[in-house]
């Protein structure tokens, strides 16, 4: 099985100091489609997904968590939290101003992080 075989989860981020083009959004689609929570912005740069913890804490938690992961893998995502406990991360490789594979992979991996979400009302 090549490395092109593994699920993105199983990838590793390579580093990248720029100089390589970013992905066309056709190129993006079988990536998303691997990670389909996560939402391509307008002109196909970014990636986007958003949560909604069940409080401050746990979306503080789940931060730290994604903080770790993405020292490992060296590729560092952009955290927002509004409203105490709405999550939300968004992806791009920086040095190419777009996305890359890297990105989809950090995706990936960001998936597997459990966070307990607020409970929806019946």
């Amino acid at each position: 099985m090549s490395l092109l075989d593994q699920p993105l989860s199983q990838r590793k981020c390579v580093p990248c100091e720029g100089g390589v083009p970013r992905l066309t959004p056709e190129e993006c689609r079988p990536l998303q489609a691997e990670v389909p929570e996560w939402h391509l912005n307008e002109d196909a740069t970014r990636i986007r997904r958003s949560w909604v913890a069940q409080d401050f804490m746990e979306a503080i938690r789940f931060f730290d968590e994604v903080a770790k992961l993405a020292e490992e893998e060296g590729h560092h995502p952009d955290l927002h939290l509004t409203g105490y406990r709405q999550v939300c991360v968004e992806i791009m490789t920086h040095a190419i101003g777009g996305l890359s594979e890297n990105d989809f992979i950090l995706a990936a991996k960001i998936d597997l992080i459990s966070i307990k979400e607020k409970r929806k009302r019946n």
